[in-house]
């Protein structure tokens, strides 16, 4: 019992990182339904933004606490990772709106392999893997024959309250009431006053910035290298597409469940299946419910 509690407590963790990176794809989604494949390589970038900085403040002044520098890099990751993604939505994904939509896949996949190639040939960073520095103290706590590490409980509930203040963003405030009202009827938005271009930008920085929180506890956690987007981002738009793409609760959802896959696929099989459980779940969800499990269909008005 102990170990599939344990299991448990390294699912939500991994979970938890999921989730935060598929709420990016399921607010652009929602908003411009448009996959932003280059989301993954987004929340990459936010992880070395993390690492630089860390190790930079921790290098220049001594004997800075823990958790003021743990929320200091978080706050910068945040910051930079926002401004790269406005940035992008900016030149990139605006003058392709009224493009054919595979121009804007196209286009996000390009910017995706450009954000990886830059950072390996970017020599400071380059391909081989780096750690973020202890930026909470490493404290593993015996719990009834479970292991529960600090940086496990920072992973879990930083996720949980990120996770709590955007669904309020989205559902109590003006700006996510205008988020909400440019997903339904994005043509009658800018008749009440609301610029349509902020609100996009601002749909495309809240999302890195909460991906950019997913990068620095993922890599207090794991290593960090310039392909690490690759995977992690298909796992994460998985999830989003499992729990109802542009649904802020269904990527939740979904985030958690693809955790659950990843780690307890390798208790019962072998821990190269977990790409096939993972998109076989996705397939058989799409085959009887293709709206996902919190997703509405839309209807067309002709």
């Amino acid at each position: 019992m102990e170990f599939y509690v344990q299991q448990v407590l390294n699912a939500l963790q991994v979970g938890s990182v999921y989730a935060l990176i598929a709420l990016g794809y399921t607010m652009v989604y929602g908003i411009l339904t448009m996959i932003n494949f280059a989301h993954g390589d987004i929340f990459m970038v936010s992880t070395y933004l993390a690492f630089f900085f860390s190790t930079m403040i921790l290098g220049l002044v001594a004997g800075l606490n823990p958790i003021f520098v743990f929320v200091l890099t978080l706050l910068v990751a945040m910051f930079g990772t926002a401004l790269l993604a406005v940035v992008i939505e900016r030149l990139a994904y605006k003058p392709l709106r009224t493009a054919p939509r595979i121009s804007a896949v196209i286009t996000a996949l390009g910017i995706g392999l450009f954000l990886e190639n830059f950072m390996v040939a970017f020599k400071p960073v380059g391909p081989a893997p780096r750690f973020l520095p202890a930026l909470i103290p490493a404290v593993n706590y015996d719990i009834g024959g479970v292991t529960v590490s600090t940086i496990q409980i920072v992973i879990i509930v930083v996720s949980a309250l990120v996770m709590i203040l955007l669904d309020i963003i989205v559902r109590r405030t003006m700006t996510g009431m205008a988020m909400r009202a440019i997903s339904w009827d994005k043509s009658v938005v800018p008749l009440m006053g609301i610029s349509v271009d902020r609100i996009i930008s601002m749909t495309f920085a809240l999302g890195a910035s909460i991906a950019a929180v997913g990068g620095t506890l993922y890599g207090m956690a794991y290593t960090i290298d310039p392909y690490m987007g690759i995977r992690i981002g298909w796992w994460a738009f998985i999830s989003a597409v499992v729990g109802g793409i542009g649904n802020i609760r269904g990527a939740m959802i979904g985030g958690f469940i693809l955790g659950f896959v990843e780690i307890f696929t390798p208790v019962f099989l072998p821990s190269t299946y977990r790409d096939f459980v993972a998109f076989s779940l996705l397939l058989v969800l799409l085959i009887f419910r293709p709206t996902g499990i919190l997703g509405r269909p839309m209807a067309q008005k002709v």
